[in-house]
């Protein structure tokens, strides 16, 4: 067969499955393939590469191939060919997915085993299957036709990796970042190209100890000094705009920064303590001739010790190639790590998957909807952001309840929606108005946020508090409010001896407490820079420990529920999508507002920017403020036809007629408070609950045609053999509810009642997956114990979702 250039020479074909056999969904234990043509393997260990080497992180390489190698005029059915023998048990049922990726050899200094770098994977709903008591899908004269990288069930769906042990630092340019000082160069239009350098040299004892990397000296062209390029290193850049909205590997002389711009630089290293940064800077002259390079005027260093925190602000020195200072550079920057010690799975990710008929589905605001901040007629009578708020939306068929996660002192998610609380401080029988004092929540631990609410309101006739007393008569006393709260000097509800009215419920509660068919919105709070320069909190965590604890927390306790997480800080957007495989991610956006004050991250302030950088960071899609889509709802087939999802929030969804216009226009998912009126259905149920139970109802209908065939069972079982096609698949399997169940010609009727008890059980395994994948085809056949082969062929998928 004919080969066609496409995976580059450190990519590693890899096949994961359900199976111990197959690594059990862990990438780290998958099988590697081997390509065809010279029975070799492919490289297992990363070297130096120029970035013109490798295929960007959506499948785009530089030389204008996609990302398996073929020309996008070129429809050659051709590619490389790599299979891999694998003995596999009779009795079960293989589940498995091919993924492509860069193998990191152990490092004494920090690994002890080699792990992998994912590339791209598939993430279809419904994996590859191969039926159990079945032929083998190959013998000694023949072999399976082999499937395509990326194709199943007659469509591409493939996703860019995580980050499994490679940080990326993301430098940020915007504002007119570059100033130079020189005359000459005032009003040229300056090209800025980066480039990771390696500090440690070849003979020192630390390279040594980084486990064998090979670290290659290349001469630069444009400073005749010595680089050391690191062993691991990709170098990408997007810029915020309709055509480049994407990172795609930047041009020898870099890319030109024009004014107004938003540029980001996108590098992925495996040490960033020994990485330092080179920005590189040219200009065009007047005499430059057509097709002659630019002129290299100069240059900067980022030093990692300057990248301590997780995001901050650089200015650095821009010396000419004389060494005299000639500008700066002015750069934001955010550090993504990996979520350390994580065990990861390949089973299933939802990251980029959003069903066509989930349309215009009802989210509760904080659960039944504010409380607070909005207007008197509009509050929800329940306390926002309690488990009893969103159990209350659930109830009233909220498909979705939307709600706000922070962290407390000792590192502890918590619900809740502001950045501070309001604190009244009292002396005993004092009568006169009571002081109130502002603390972040951040500064209070959990125990002390829960101990804060232990206090009863003396009341009179009227329901009015007459003075505040704590339970021991002592002498001081303190009770916690909602800022809106403290600042009226008026407690407005008088329900928290109620478990589940309580303030501040624990993330894990929340996730454990609610019915699993109802969908969480999460939102990460975290302070926003303000376009005047001022912080809505200061002193924050640091951003990775943040995001990794509530990960984790979702990791471990969100189980099937359909999960979604949102943030207004686009960075936290981009690390979420790269710290996980799992949960879709949509940003949060103001857009075009009078209400609130403009935020200084220009992809804050209109729908397209969100747009772009929701393109750019490879996120599901946006959440915009209603205000901005009244005022031009042309901007939601904008978004949508782009390939995002679109969700909507804001005051001004709490209207019915609102609500039933925007769900007209398009918008994926509504918003409000207060859903148990605003609902426009006499009869509400979450859609969630609705495909769980059409899922039952196939289950059960199947469970009848099992019985029904019981009789013949033994006879079917002699008389017909299954149907195999040209691929050598079966085509009798059936898929209910996202789980797979085979009504196969011999009945298995034992199995099959087992499969459908397990799944029957209840709603909430019924509902375990976001679709109804399609019809599954061409299934690979395996016998028992004997050798299989498992063959995936590199070519084209320009058609790819």
């Amino acid at each position: 067969m004919k080969l066609v250039p496409g995976l580059e020479k450190n990519d590693v074909v890899f096949v994961v499955g359900n199976l111990p056999e197959l690594g059990a969904w862990n990438h780290n234990q998958a099988i590697q393939l081997t390509r065809e043509n010279d029975g070799t393997d492919s490289p297992t260990v990363f070297d130096n590469n120029s970035s013109a080497d490798f295929a960007d992180l959506y499948g785009n390489s530089s030389d204008g191939l996609d990302f398996m190698g073929n020309s996008a005029s070129d429809n050659s059915e051709g590619g490389q060919i790599f299979s891999q023998k694998i003995a596999l048990p009779s009795d079960a049922d293989v589940q498995f997915r091919f993924f492509i990726a860069v193998v990191c050899q152990p490092n004494g200094s920090k690994n002890s085993a080699k792990t992998f770098i994912i590339r791209k994977w598939e993430t279809h709903m419904s994996p590859r299957q191969i039926k159990r008591n079945v032929l083998s899908n190959f013998s000694e004269d023949t072999l399976p036709d082999p499937d395509k990288f990326g194709y199943h069930n007659e469509y591409c769906k493939i996703e860019r990796g995580w980050l499994t042990d490679e940080t990326v630092i993301q430098f940020k340019l915007f504002n007119n970042p570059i100033k130079l000082w020189k005359n000459r160069l005032q009003n040229k239009k300056v090209q800025i190209k980066m480039t990771p350098v390696n500090l440690i040299r070849h003979n020192s004892l630390e390279l040594q100890q980084l486990g064998g990397d090979c670290v290659d000296d290349s001469l630069s062209m444009d400073t005749q000094d010595i680089v050391d390029q690191p062993a691991f290193s990709i170098t990408e850049v997007a810029v915020m705009n309709d055509e480049e909205a994407h990172f795609k590997y930047q041009d020898q002389f870099g890319r030109a920064y024009n004014d107004d711009e938003f540029l980001i630089f996108n590098v992925a290293v495996r040490y960033p303590e020994t990485v330092a940064y080179l920005v590189d800077y040219y200009v065009y002259t007047t005499r430059s001739f057509p097709g002659e390079p630019p002129t290299h005027i100069g240059f900067s260093y980022i030093l990692p010790g300057a990248l301590q925190t997780s995001v901050g602000l650089l200015t650095v020195a821009i010396t000419s190639t004389k060494h005299r200072p000639i500008g700066q550079l002015t750069v934001e920057y955010v550090t993504i790590k990996p979520i350390p010690d994580f065990p990861w799975d390949m089973s299933i990710s939802y990251a980029k998957h959003w069903e066509q008929r989930w349309s215009g589905l009802d989210v509760g605001h904080r659960g039944l909807g504010t409380s607070f901040t909005c207007q008197m007629k509009n509050c929800a009578n329940v306390r926002e952001n309690t488990v009893a708020s969103l159990k209350t939306a659930a109830y009233h068929g909220a498909d979705m309840v939307e709600f706000d996660v922070q962290l407390s002192k000792d590192l502890i998610p918590v619900i809740y929606h502001d950045f501070y609380v309001s604190i009244s401080l009292k002396r005993k029988k004092q009568i006169e108005a009571m002081d109130m004092l502002e603390i972040p929540v951040k500064d209070l631990t959990l125990q002390q946020l829960h101990l804060l609410k232990d206090f009863y309101y003396p009341r009179d006739s009227l329901g009015q508090v007459l003075y505040y007393l704590d339970k021991e008569e002592q002498g001081v006393k303190q009770s916690v409010y909602h800022l809106e709260e403290g600042r009226e000097k008026t407690a407005k509800f008088f329900d928290e001896d109620l478990e589940d009215h309580q303030p501040f419920p624990t993330l894990q509660t929340v996730l454990q407490e609610l019915e699993q068919h109802v969908g969480c919105n999460i939102e990460i709070k975290w302070t926003m820079q303000l376009k005047d320069g001022t912080f809505e909190l200061n002193h924050p965590f640091d951003l990775n420990l943040y995001l990794d604890i509530i990960l984790k927390d979702v990791l471990e306790h969100g189980g099937d529920r359909k999960i979604v997480f949102s943030s207004f800080n686009p960075d936290i957007c981009a690390m979420m999508r790269l710290k996980q495989n799992k949960y879709p991610v949509v940003f949060l956006t103001q857009g075009v507002t009078v209400k609130y004050p403009t935020y200084h991250d220009p992809r804050c302030q209109t729908i397209p920017m969100a747009m772009r950088h929701a393109l750019t960071a490879d996120i599901l899609g946006i959440n915009v403020h209603t205000e901005d889509i009244l005022r031009d709802p042309s901007q939601v087939k904008l978004v949508k036809d782009r390939g995002l999802i679109i969700f909507c929030w804001g005051d001004d969804n709490n209207d019915k007629d609102t609500i039933q216009h925007l769900k007209k226009l398009g918008l994926h998912a509504v918003i409000y408070d207060k859903i148990d009126e605003y609902n426009a259905k006499e009869v509400k149920e979450s859609i969630f609950l609705v495909d769980a139970r059409e899922s039952q109802k196939a289950l059960i209908a199947l469970a009848q045609c099992n019985q029904a065939c019981a009789t013949s069972a033994t006879a079917a079982a002699s008389l017909t053999t299954p149907f195999v096609n040209n691929a050598g698949g079966s085509e009798s399997d059936d898929s209910v509810g996202g789980t797979s169940v085979n009504l196969t010609s011999n009945c298995d009727i034992s199995h099959q009642d087992k499969e459908i008890r397990d799944l029957t059980k209840d709603f909430s395994v019924c509902a375990s997956n976001f679709s109804h994948p399609p019809k599954t085809k061409s299934l690979t056949d395996i016998v028992a114990n004997s050798p299989a082969e498992i063959r995936i062929e590199d070519e084209s998928a320009k058609n790819c979702l």
